[in-house]
This record gives C-alpha cells, structure tokens and sequence, in this order.
C-alpha cells in the first residue's frame, strides 16, 4: 500500500481528528523474513506435538483414569477426549484471529505459545478423567490461538512468487511436531500405566520458544499499515462528526466485516465446506489410525507397540513430505488443482489403508502413501485463505474458517466412536466418514480466484466492493 494513498486519505479526514502515520513501502528484510518464519515454526511444531501426543496418550489415558481396558470397549471417552480439545481449539483459534488483527501477531503468537505450554504441564497431574478433559480444553485455547497468527505473519512476510512454498515449510512443523510426539512416545512408554503423563511434562518445553520471539520476532508492515488505517478510521468515527462510509466499514469489527458482502460470504462459507473435509476427515478418521494399527498387527507381531510406532512414523514422516509438497504443486500449477488433487488423493487412500490386510511393514508403507495426502493437506489451510482476505481482517478470516470447523468435527469424533461401536469395526466407521473428503473435492473449483504469485489483497479491495451506507456520524 503506497504511503500516497494513506496520505490522501487522511487529507480528507474533518480538522481535529487524529492522524496516522505514514509507513514508507518498503519490503520485508530477509531476517525480518527469516525471524518471523522461525517463530512460527516453533509454535506450529509444538502445536503438533501437543495434538499428536494427545492422539497416541488417549487409550492409556483413558484406561488409567477411567478403568484398565475402557480405551477398547468404550471408545467414547477417547472420542472426549479429542472432542473436547477441538472445541477449545475452535474458541481460542476464532478469538486470537480477531486479536491478531487488532493487536498484532507477534504478540498473540508469544501469548499463545506460553498459554498452551502452562496447560500441558498441568495435564500431567490431572487426577480423574474429568480434570483430564477440563486441563484439555484450556491447553486447547492456547494451541488454538497460534496458527491464525504465525499463518498470517508468515504470508505477509514471504515473496508472493514462493508464498505457497514458505506456508507449506511453515505448515510442515505441524507433521515434525507429530513425528517428535511419535518418537519421544517410543520412548517414554514403558508399559506403566501412568506413562503417559510424562508426554505432558514434556509439553512444557516449548515455554522456551517465546524468549525468540519477544526478542527477534516483528509484525510486518502490512499489518503495520493497515493497524494505522483502522485506527485513524475509528479515531473518526468517534469524534462524533459524519465520517465517509471508507471509514464506517474499516471502523466495524473484523468479524463482522466477513460477512458484509454477497462475495465474502460465498468465500467463507464455501472454504468452511472444504475445511470440514479436511478437518472431519483426520479428525474422526486418521487419528484412529493407532488403534487400528494395534488390532490389525495383534496377532502377526509379538511386540505390538512397536509396530503401532512403525505405522505412525511412516504416517507422520511421508506426511511431513505431504505437507511441503503442497506449497511446491500450488506454486507451479495453482491453489485449486493442488487442494482438488489432495482431496481426490485422500478420497483413494483411507480405504485402501483400513481395508489392508497384509504384513506390518506393507501396512507402515500404506500409512505413509495415506499421511502424505491426509496429513500433507492441512497446508493448503495456511496458503489459500490467507490469500482471499485482505490485512486488516486476514486472521479473522483464516481462524474463523479453520477453527468453526473443528467444532463440527468435535461432534465428528463422538460420531466416530459411536460408529466404531455400532459397526464392531474401525475400518468400516473409518472408511464411512472417509467420503467427506468428496464434498472438499466437489466445493473447492468454486471458492474464490486463483491466487498463485498474486499480491496479497489490500484495505480498499475490500471496502471498495462493500455495499454502500449512508453518511452519518456514529
């Protein structure tokens, strides 16, 4: 945004209402680049942690809080467990958006990061399942309110022609925190049965993280500039004077500000179609993959933990690659045939996986094929939204977006669970829910405009296109 056109814009304010600065044009320096990048990785990776170690600790949760064997007969209290982390998720995540906008990234992505961290040290010493769930859903709130900051910090700090591809290596910490969960996981489970605890002791460390990002993580100037144009539009519109409907609509809260046009409306609502297929779809159908894993090698391998490990590493570590090849495919042939190509993948793939009946190890190399589509399409959550809105209401949209969502799929994993007990079978629950990937693959040609190596949309091309209100003073 050109100083210009904020210097015009406040040449027309009324005398006596505040000015704000101009910010000069510049681009963001590689180490402005390279520190915000880091700090966001570190959260996301923690994040991932966080989620995964919470997927592989459930059972032995379960069974040590609720009773020995309960994880298996009564699947439903794992199905709360993850429920109940989504729908703190989807709270904190829609809250930190709007704050992000408002306050800056930087700052919710240190607070979040602290946030999550205190939680899940607490978790460790949860003494009944029902502290277990209550320590979940505040632990929750934290990891909810990272990624809409790090996601829009990152997308505002990287070149737009490798935009799709810093995204996908920012999104990819996701995976590395779900491979480090798996290993450390390896290690810590010793067959006692409060081993899991100790995974949530370890959940503490990413505390350490935010002494990088209060000291070398900055917020770009894009949100910079559009901070000083919101706040010089509401220092108007307070002053009691009629103000020009510009500064009506930039004044207006973010949240609302998704909804004020038939176009943004239609985006938002067919992104929330194609992220529930994407969230839905790992939620109550990948994150059983352990369970799954240890009834289908029970019989074939004497060390079944083992071999449960082997399957959610190759998950985890093609997902990873999953994860980063997305940023590459959308950079060379566009958001939507990426997305569609993810979603059309993973449509082949979970059936093939909990229909496999062969060795362990054939069984890991399916899960790996399966991670990289499941897994790797979480990226495209953090490349395309984040290019259909503009600064000033970027996190709102993209938390908005990514984390109504997980309240659907909170509701998901207790239907998952139920499922599996109707149909005596993971496999077929799984596969059943699996379809949701179609209506990702359906939506997804009709969201928005193709986006690769195009400039992130700005203030005016979004109060421009607002319908029009008459001149009056608030």
């Amino acid at each position: 945004m050109a100083s210009g056109t904020i210097d015009q814009l406040v040449g027309d304010q009324l005398a006596g209402a505040r000015q704000a600065p101009a910010l000069p044009a510049t681009a963001p320096t590689a180490v402005a680049r390279r520190n915000g990048f880091i700090g966001a990785f570190l959260g996301w990776v923690f994040d991932g942690y966080e989620t995964y170690a919470t997927v592989l600790v459930a059972a032995a949760a379960v069974n040590d809080l609720v009773g020995p064997g309960m994880a298996r007969t009564q699947p439903i209290f794992i199905g709360g467990i993850l429920a109940t982390t989504l729908v703190a998720w989807a709270v904190g995540g829609v809250a930190s958006g709007v704050l992000a906008d408002y306050f800056g990234r930087r700052r919710v992505l240190l607070y979040s990061i602290l946030w999550y961290s205190a939680f899940a040290g607490l978790t460790a010493l949860a003494p009944s399942y029902a502290a277990l769930l209550g320590l979940r859903f505040l632990t929750g709130i934290g990891m909810g309110a990272e990624w809409g900051a790090g996601s829009s910090l990152v997308s505002e700090l990287w070149e737009r022609e490798q935009r799709g591809r810093g995204l996908a290596y920012l999104q990819s910490g996701f995976g590395v925190g779900f491979l480090l969960a798996a290993a450390l996981w390896y290690f810590v489970n010793n067959g006692s049965p409060d081993a899991w605890r100790w995974m949530y002791v370890i959940g503490v460390t990413p505390a350490i993280a935010t002494l990088f990002v209060r000291r070398y993580v900055k917020d770009s100037q894009l949100w910079l500039e559009a901070d000083a144009r919101r706040r010089l539009a509401r220092n108007r519109v307070e002053s009691g004077a009629p103000v020009a409907q510009h500064d009506r609509r930039l004044a207006r809260l973010t949240l609302w500000q998704l909804f004020e046009t038939p176009e943004l409306r239609r985006r938002v609502a067919l992104l929330l179609l194609a992220a529930l297929s994407t969230t839905i779809g790992w939620w109550a159908v990948s994150a059983w993959i352990p369970q799954f894993t240890a009834q289908a090698v029970a019989a074939k391998v004497p060390d079944v933990a083992g071999a449960v490990t082997t399957v959610v590493l190759a998950y985890n570590a093609v997902g990873i690659l999953g994860f980063i090849a997305v940023g590459y495919l959308a950079d060379w042939f566009g958001r939507k045939p990426t997305i569609m190509f993810y979603y059309a993948g993973a449509l082949v793939t979970v059936p093939l996986l909990f229909l496999w009946r062969g060795s362990p190890q054939s069984l890991a190399a399916v899960a790996g094929i399966n991670g990289f589509f499941t897994l790797g399409q979480w990226t495209w959550l953090a490349i395309y939204p984040t290019e259909l809105f503009p600064t000033h209401m970027r996190a709102t949209a993209i938390t908005f977006v990514f984390n109504t969502t997980r309240l659907v799929a909170a509701a998901a994993t207790l239907i998952g669970a139920w499922l599996i007990q109707l149909f005596g079978s993971i496999s077929t629950a799984a596969i059943a829910v699996g379809s949701i990937y179609a209506v990702g693959l359906l939506v997804t040609p009709w969201i928005g405009p193709e986006t690769r190596a195009k400039p992130l949309p700005g203030i005016d091309d979004f109060i421009d296109a607002a319908p029009a209100a008459p001149l009056a003073a608030e």
